[in-house]
């Protein structure tokens, strides 16, 4: 039987954050931003044949095979949807970060790069960075979905060197720059391009 919230419920509700949460070892293993029975759709999607096995799916369904089910967890109600998505993206962040276990989500959450968790070093310099001026060519290479605060130089130049199609014209500059929320974090001087190995 669906397990669905009542009408009055709904409209009272309005956006929420919610956490899904293992029985079995009494973890969040999802979180998530919804309206109306929304909290419900995972596992009503685990019940379907054809649905893929992402983590969060084949999570539930282990679950449930184990004679358990799925804890559902309402963290804050009464949301605007950016209040939804800014509460969503903290519990993502805090999780993952802080407390260091790894979540079934296949996104980090809204505005997560831009407004996300990083220590004061990294606010210090995404606030206080003075501009970037160039008298020669440069090739800046954005590195924002690689990029963890606190990476060490050999890590953000691994990121930065990864699979990028570059034109012609990218043969000709001297220097690249790795690039996170818009603020220069490495500069390399290039002394030969040759495909990713």
């Amino acid at each position: 039987m669906k397990k669905r919230l009542s009408q009055s419920t709904i409209e009272r509700l309005s956006y929420y954050v919610y956490a899904l949460i293992d029985p079995r070892t009494k973890k969040v293993f999802y979180v998530g931003k919804g309206k109306g029975n929304r909290i419900y759709a995972h596992v009503e999607a685990s019940e379907l044949v054809d649905v893929n096995e992402f983590e969060k799916i084949k999570t539930i369904r282990e679950i449930r095979a184990s004679g358990k089910d799925v804890k559902h967890v309402v963290v804050r109600h009464g949301l605007t949807e950016p209040e939804a998505f800014a509460v969503e993206a903290a519990m993502i962040d805090y999780i993952q970060v802080v407390q260091k276990y790894d979540l079934t989500n296949l996104q980090n959450g809204h505005y997560n790069y831009e407004l996300g968790l990083r220590t004061i070093e990294d606010i210090e310099i995404q606030y206080e960075a003075p501009e970037a001026v160039f008298d020669e060519p440069v090739i800046l290479i954005r590195v924002n979905r690689l990029y963890k605060p606190g990476m060490k130089t050999k890590e953000v130049y691994d990121a930065t060197r990864m699979q990028w199609r570059v034109g012609p014209r990218a043969f000709k500059t001297k220097y690249a720059c790795a690039v996170y929320l818009g603020i220069i974090r490495e500069v390399y001087e290039i002394k030969e391009w040759s495909p990713w190995k």
